[in-house]
This record gives structure tokens, sequence and C-alpha cells, in this order.
């Protein structure tokens, strides 16, 4: 009788044991596919500050200023002052640009010499 009560309870036990890990290899994915499913958020404005130290940039949109870290690519290429494009992701607090388009540079009017007068 002995033997059978300890044969259930290794049983149950093995069973137990099983399970818990089984759920822990589910909850894994389903926080992976939260970071995965970070919203993409775009952002058109002027530049106000580039932080080389951070890499960052600051850009004036409509609802304020936000702070965006860029690579170095994109640090380089990007001054204050200038207008961009920049669509960023969120994650644990922080803004990281997926892509930052520059506006093209106005172009100036170009003066043409004035005609002289005919003269009659």
């Amino acid at each position: 009788m002995k033997k059978i009560i300890a044969l259930i309870v290794a049983v149950l036990f093995v069973f137990a044991v099983g399970s818990v890990s089984f759920a822990a290899d589910k909850a894994a994915p389903a926080k992976a596919e939260q970071k995965v499913a970070a919203k993409i958020v775009q952002v058109t404005g002027e530049i106000a500050a580039v932080d080389t130290a951070a890499k960052t940039i600051t850009v004036k949109g409509k609802k304020g200023d936000v702070v965006i870290t860029v690579d170095d690519k994109t640090l380089a290429d990007v001054k204050a002052g200038d207008k961009v494009t920049v669509k960023y992701a969120t994650a644990d607090g922080k803004n990281t640009a997926k892509s930052v388009k520059k506006a093209p540079a106005e172009k100036k009017a170009e003066t043409k010499p004035a005609k002289p007068a005919e003269k009659k």
C-alpha cells in the first residue's frame, strides 16, 4: 500500500513540475510579441537641438518638443534648423528613430536683371 501511495505522489509531482515549466514557456513569447508591436509615431518639424554626446535630436512638433535617439549617420547629416519628418518608436520611455527624412532645401527665388527700357 505504501508503494502505491508513493508511486501516485511521484506521478503527481512529475505532472506538477511539467505543467509549471510548460506555462512559463507559453508566457515568454507573449512578452516578446509586446516588444515587437511597438507603435510607430511620426513627427514633422524643425530640429531645435542636436546633442552629439547623447546621440539625440530635439524636434519642434505641433504638439511640443520631442527628443529622439538617432544613429551616428543621421546625427552627422542633420543640424539645428533643418526641417525633418521622423518616424520613431517608444520603448522603455525612450524614443528611437526608425527613419529621418530631411525636407528639401528651399530654393531661393532667382532674380533676373531688369531689361533696359526701350527708347521710342
